[in-house]
């Protein structure tokens, strides 16, 4: 089983009142992870950063699902969440993204905070009609393809 791994760091503006990180800045702390995975230019460097966007770039992202699933608060720590990811399926034209999020790397004992998916199309940018996966986009991918994240509310 091969994961990435993505250390992101969380800021005194994702808590809420409650002192925890809030639910909906959680997303936002997602696709940080996602990006630096798989976008190019990724601050990690990572292998399976392949796709470009932004202006120029022949396709767009777009997000079909996303769900997620709290198993701890989340507290402020100084130290980056460690956050795993891997692609849970792998079809013609969109790719699932699985995450889980734990506590920072030295923190002991390791807490599992959050798991999480997100369903992404690749899509022509000038159509804006879904395009396959490439074959080097599916061979940068293929190593991180494992099983899917089963949700307790399904």
């Amino acid at each position: 089983m091969t994961r990435l791994h993505v250390a992101i760091s969380l800021r005194w503006s994702d808590l809420d009142a409650y002192a925890h990180v809030n639910n909906a800045r959680m997303f936002t702390l997602l696709e940080e992870a996602r990006i630096a995975a798989f976008w190019g230019g990724g601050a990690n460097g990572a292998p399976t950063a392949v796709l470009t966007t932004g202006p120029g770039a022949d396709s767009v992202t777009l997000i079909a699902a996303q769900q997620i699933e709290y198993r701890e608060q989340i507290p402020y720590h100084r130290e980056p969440l460690d956050v795993e990811l891997w692609i849970g399926k792998l079809g013609g034209a969109s790719l699932q993204v699985c995450y889980e999020v734990y506590s920072p790397a030295a923190h002991e004992p390791r807490t599992l905070y959050v798991r999480a998916s997100t369903t992404i199309v690749l899509a022509d940018r000038e159509t804006g009609a879904p395009r396959r996966i490439t074959d080097d986009e599916r061979e940068a991918w293929a190593p991180y393809v494992e099983e899917p994240l089963v949700f307790r509310q399904q």
